[in-house]
């Protein structure tokens, strides 16, 4: 069994029905060169959840990824930038976020540990 590494992630969509399902849609059929460089990354299981306009991403990663690795090969790659620009037309940064930030890295304050 891999030995995966958890990340969690929040980010707000603007809190508009329509722009809510237009999202939704872009999500049911991600852009093929998206899920390439995902895969590529070192990311292994990627989901991502909606309730209202609030956005929880669940990232396990393997032992090749880092943040710095994927974010210098989103940088060099024009689909990845073109598909973050087109998503950030739905997206809204959390009050906390600093300028410039998106998805914001969680906090695990509670793990069950059942076995």
């Amino acid at each position: 069994m891999k030995n995966l590494k958890r990340y969690c992630f929040a980010l707000d969509l603007i809190d508009d029905e329509k722009l809510i399902a237009e999202y939704k849609k872009y999500h049911e059929k991600i852009w093929p060169e998206i899920t390439a460089s995902i895969v590529n990354s070192g990311i292994e299981v990627l989901e991502i959840y909606c309730v209202a306009n609030r956005l929880f991403m669940i990232m396990e990663v393997n032992d090749t990824f880092s943040f710095e690795k994927k974010s210098k090969m989103d940088n060099q790659n024009p689909k990845v930038q073109k598909w973050e620009t087109l998503m950030w037309k739905y997206q809204q940064a959390l009050p906390s976020a600093k300028v410039g930030e998106k998805w914001l890295l969680m906090q695990k304050i509670y793990p069950l540990n059942n076995n």
